[in-house]
């Protein structure tokens, strides 16, 4: 069940120009799809034919619970709108939601065919500001879809993640902590989208730079109920076992790098040469002689001189 207060007060969270200040701004509707009650605030409240009002755009929540949507709809049979819904008028008597989409949709189910409004000017950087910190601040929206309104917010209205962090009240890492689910498949965004897993997984699994072996390791996650020390634990490891491949890759590397070396310097020589060379290629190169006239052949080939 949503419950729902009032609070138009000036100074909240800024948003652009502030929130506080897009809340406490009214439009003014006159036409007969608007019947004006007393405000209750700075901004005028109205009561709006639901039929005229489309929804969000810039909606981030992408998955409603239907049977939470019921249980909302039969308190409003019983209680009414608590807190009115926020709408931008777009043309008269049409409206675009800006937040309270639970609210509408619950109020159909009710049978309702007005709904408290509260109708206000904003444009399209702020309705989706509007939107995101009403639901997140509420904690209806899953990590998934507060990654991809982040991400909307960054990339459609070409924010920095400084400024993106200003706005929804987070520092940067945590929203950079969001943007990096988006990185994991497809399948895995699901699973937190749909509560499966805890972002607290999600982030664990970030860590594997291979998503097959994401996926792998996602699936022992939910048919043995991980936990999110179990899933580190184990990226840990992995993140070992990789490391030692790849220094013993290197290390293969190394040795046939100095085995043609020392090849091709015999060849050139005409005679045995040693070279030797750490992790770090660090090492030396050693040309034994057996003679002066070795030792004369061997200085003028590498064109030393014997003054």
């Amino acid at each position: 069940m949503e419950a729902k207060t009032f609070n138009t007060k000036k100074g909240m969270t800024g948003l652009g120009r502030g929130l506080g200040a897009l809340l406490s701004d009214s439009g003014s509707t006159d036409n007969e799809n608007v019947i004006p009650r007393k405000a209750e605030s700075p901004g005028s409240m109205n009561e709006i034919l639901i039929s005229s009002i489309v929804t969000n755009p810039y909606q981030p929540r992408t998955h409603f619970d239907q049977e939470a949507l019921q249980e909302l709809s039969e308190s409003i049979k019983i209680l009414g709108i608590i807190q009115p819904i926020t709408v931008k008028e777009e043309t008269p008597g049409r409206y675009i939601l800006i937040s309270g989409e639970r609210r509408l949709q619950a109020s159909k189910l009710a049978g309702l065919t007005k709904i408290p409004a509260y109708v206000r000017t904003a444009d399209d950087q702020q309705m989706l500001e509007m939107a995101l910190i009403e639901n997140i601040q509420r904690e209806n929206l899953n990590a998934i879809e507060i990654a991809l309104s982040y991400h909307r917010l960054l990339s459609e209205f070409q924010l920095k993640q400084e400024e993106l962090g200003d706005r929804v009240g987070k520092n940067r890492t945590t929203v950079n902590n969001y943007l990096r689910l988006l990185k994991l498949p497809d399948v895995i965004q699901a699973a937190v989208r749909d509560n499966e897993i805890t972002m607290g997984h999600a982030r664990a699994l970030i860590n594997i730079d291979n998503n097959e072996t994401q996926i792998k390791l996602f699936t022992k996650v939910i048919e043995e109920s991980w936990s999110v020390r179990k899933i580190e634990e184990e990226v840990r490891r992995l993140a070992a076992i990789g490391a030692e491949e790849v220094k013993g890759k290197n290390q293969n590397t190394l040795k046939q790098e100095i085995s043609s070396l020392q090849f091709r310097l015999q060849g050139y020589f005409g005679t045995k040469v040693q070279v030797k060379a750490d992790d770090n290629h660090k090492g030396e190169i050693k040309i034994p002689f057996a003679s002066k006239d070795e030792l004369d052949r061997i200085l003028g080939a590498i064109k030393v001189n014997q003054d």
